[in-house]
């Protein structure tokens, strides 16, 4: 019988070292789960440590179950890993969020030393080498002994479990396909096939020597999304005269789904809303090393903001993820880190990551679409690349015929590229309110697509801004306040949540996460498009606006909590609630009741001396102070670590422009353009030096067209906002050059309002 030995307890690791090592006296003794980067990972300055590590570990055999094999297994190890035994290299494995495994048998002895040397180091043929997002190094999740008869299900194929299971849905019942991948069955040996029901009772049962069983569950209970996650298990056991020697299980749901170009997502038969939110698997304190406990405080937080679909991004996910994701009833996005820049070189790679991917998920019903890519076409799309997603789109279809593919789109990628025209369904990552344009953009955009293209599902991949514990009554585009990262979702949810054709819509970030290569928002290292901070510790104004949308538990809540001082003498009060009406009070004494329709509440209320505000939804109650001060309070206002220049440090004469105004502003007069020519030859002069200097850019290469590219997303911020950003790419300006740039700036008018 299989016995699962888990060896997380007590490894050597040595840092910056390969195998064999001369000098041990660095070594530390750590447990798995574990990263190098768990502090350098998130801190600024695109300078966490990128190399290879050891770990190491002794196995004494008397202490393991006696079994045929015994098989090494690792959940995941970032992004490429060497793994010794007794000195002999047994394993080579590429991509670092799949479950790998390796036969150490033949080399057991009576003490056996396990070396394993992961490497997280920029490469060009594992992905990813180009995101905005943190590569932590490290074996971060479990490592297993698996010991196992020698009949048992296949260990090594793609990393799965030997058992597929395919529901199909005929009127009330299920058909049910069973197959088994298993190594050296004997003719003495049968597969005994059992389904049980959520309460583990055996409802199906069949003896077989066919790899394959198929049952009928009559009058199935279907698993309908967070409505009704039910789910059913599957056990397939080798037996030989009564004896297991072997057995493996399977949870699976019985369901189906369909995409549609004009309602969206349906599920059974029913309108299904696809509305949610994407997550990053990492957070502050321990980066992507998670424990079950973080696993489920995320999807908790995220089943209280009420989404029903998540886009787990942009990689493969801890498989107790995508368990938590069916036992919860969400619908999931999978996808591979083919992300940002297409390398030729990296086609076998997508490959190998796309079957582990398949392979390893393939039982999961929460999982209805594989995302082939993120934002690879942003340097437009090469016949490599389309080749590349044609494999990947065929691969998919030929390993499951069960469920559709998909990309992720940027904003430059036009309506007409090649690329869009291969998956089964479409999203697109835009930002305008954020990147570029502004936020009543996103809404007829997408009509427009959904016009040129009224065949093809479209759906929304990515859209959001960034908030710190910035603050302000006057927010605007690019200040990183949480006041207008509010704002900005609550006109996105207005105009995305309102068309019905959207086959899903996913925020851009459920959490901040580690970016080490930003410097921006005032805490270089991470993106703060989340709706909650990254330590998951508080939640941000936004994430109650989708509460007030998405949950059935009725709440009320009042924004600007940590908006206490305030200058002006009427203060704008908001206040989120699924309830349809809403009383605040103010000092004791009610203003009035508001009803809205959209679930946002505003009130305006006197700021004079200190002020208790109670926003009031039935029973239910949330308080916050408000104090007036002459002068906007410091705290509140923006201030870059490690800045140049902050804004408040600009010379901006009224009618003339400066570095405190937006590109797209400044561009749209003659002189403006001039002015951005200039600074083109500028940039690109820059970028040249930093090429020839070997620094490699930790975000996006920067096309320099006034017309189109990075640059026009990048229209929606200030001149200062975007110099700073350049830092990501290794482009820097001094101090000298800003305040130039802000004299000439100021010799260009802006124009008068008609």
């Amino acid at each position: 019988m299989r016995e699962i030995i888990n060896l997380n307890k007590n490894w050597a690791f040595i840092k910056n070292s390969q195998y064999p090592v001369a000098e041990i006296s660095a070594q530390e003794k750590v447990n798995l789960p574990h990263t190098w980067n768990a502090s350098d990972g998130y801190d600024g300055g695109n300078d966490y440590f990128r190399g290879s590590c050891l770990y190491t570990k002794t196995l004494k055999k008397a202490e393991l179950p006696q079994a045929d094999l015994y098989y090494l297994e690792f959940r995941g190890a970032n992004s490429s890993a060497d793994v010794f035994v007794n000195g002999e290299k047994l394993c080579h494995h590429d991509g670092g969020y799949s479950t790998f495994r390796v036969d150490i048998t033949k080399n057991l002895t009576e003490k056996t030393e396990i070396a394993v040397v992961v490497d997280n180091s920029p490469n060009e043929t594992v992905y990813p080498q180009m995101a905005d997002f943190t590569f932590y190094g490290g074996i971060y999740r479990d490592v297993n002994l698996i010991c196992v008869n020698n009949s048992h299900f296949d260990l090594e194929y793609f990393g799965g479990t030997g058992l597929t299971i395919t529901p199909t849905i005929e009127d009330k019942n299920a058909k049910v396909e069973v197959e088994v991948f298993v190594k050296n069955l004997k003719e003495n040996q049968k597969l005994v096939y059992t389904i049980y029901d959520k309460e583990e009772k055996e409802l199906l049962k069949q003896e077989s020597t066919e790899l394959k069983a198929n049952f009928v569950i009559e009058k199935v209970h279907l698993w309908h999304g967070r409505i009704d996650p039910y789910l059913y298990c599957c056990e397939v056991e080798i037996v030989e005269e009564g004896v297991v020697l072997d057995n493996v299980c399977s949870r699976f749901g019985c369901r189906s789904f369909k995409i549609d170009a004009n309602n969206g997502f349906i599920l059974n038969g029913e309108e299904y809303p696809l509305r949610g939110v994407s997550r990053h698997q990492d957070r502050l304190g321990v980066g992507n090393a998670l424990l079950p406990e973080h696993h489920e405080e995320d999807i908790e937080l995220i089943c209280e903001v009420g989404a029903t679909t998540i886009r787990l991004a942009h990689y493969q996910h801890d498989q107790y993820f995508y368990d938590l994701c069916d036992q919860k009833g969400m619908v999931v996005w999978a996808e591979i880190p083919y992300i940002s820049r297409h390398m030729p070189t990296g086609r076998e790679n997508t490959i190998s990551q796309m079957k582990e991917l398949i392979v390893q998920n393939y039982n999961h019903p929460s999982i209805v679409v594989w995302g082939l890519s993120n934002e690879i076409s942003i340097a437009g799309s090469s016949e490599d690349l389309l080749e590349n997603h044609n494999i990947l789109n065929d691969l998919c279809h030929e390993m499951d015929k069960t469920r559709k593919t998909t990309i992720a789109a940027v904003s430059m990628c036009k309506m007409t590229d090649p690329y869009l025209q291969i998956p089964d369904v479409v999203s697109y990552n835009h930002y305008f309110g954020w990147y570029g344009g502004d936020t009543s953009m996103n809404g007829p955009w997408f009509d427009k697509f959904h016009a040129t293209h009224p065949n093809i599902p479209i759906g929304v991949s990515e859209y959001g801004c960034e908030a710190l514990n910035w603050h302000s009554s006057k927010p605007f585009q690019g200040d990183y306040t949480e006041e207008y990262q509010a704002y900005y979702h609550e006109e996105l949810i207005k105009q995305l949540f309102t068309r019905k054709y959207l086959w899903a819509t996913h925020v851009w970030n459920m959490f901040d996460f580690g970016a080490d290569a930003r410097a921006e928002g005032g805490e270089n290292g991470q993106n703060h498009k989340g709706l909650m901070t990254m330590d998951r510790k508080y939640k941000k104004d936004a994430f109650y606006a989708y509460k007030a949308w998405l949950s059935k538990e009725p709440f009320v809540h009042l924004c600007g909590k940590r908006y206490i001082d305030r200058a002006e003498d009427i203060t704008k009060v908001t206040v989120y609630s699924n309830q349809p009406e809403v009383e605040l009070f103010v000092n004791g004494q009610s203003i009035g009741k508001k009803t809205a329709e959209d679930h946002f509440f505003y009130f305006e209320v006197e700021n004079k001396g200190e002020t208790t505000i109670v926003a009031k939804a039935g029973e239910l109650t949330d308080e916050g102070k408000i104090r007036k001060v002459e002068e906007m309070n410091p705290d509140y206002v923006l201030k870059e670590q490690g800045a140049i220049l902050n804004w408040f440090d600009v010379e901006a004469p009224e009618g003339r422009f400066s570095l405190n105004d937006k590109l797209s502003d400044i561009m749209s007069t003659f002189r403006g353009k001039l002015w951005f020519i200039c600074l083109g030859l500028k940039l690109k002069k820059k970028m040249n030096a930093s090429k020839k200097g070997e620094k490699k850019s930790g975000g996006f290469d920067i096309d320099l067209k006034a017309d189109g590219g990075i640059m026009q997303m990048m229209g929606g911020f200030t001149v200062l906002r975007l110099s700073s950003m350049m830092g990501m790419a290794n482009v820097n300006f001094t101090k000298e050059e800003l305040l130039k740039m802000n004299k000439q700036l100021n010799k260009i008018r802006k124009p008068k309002n008609k």
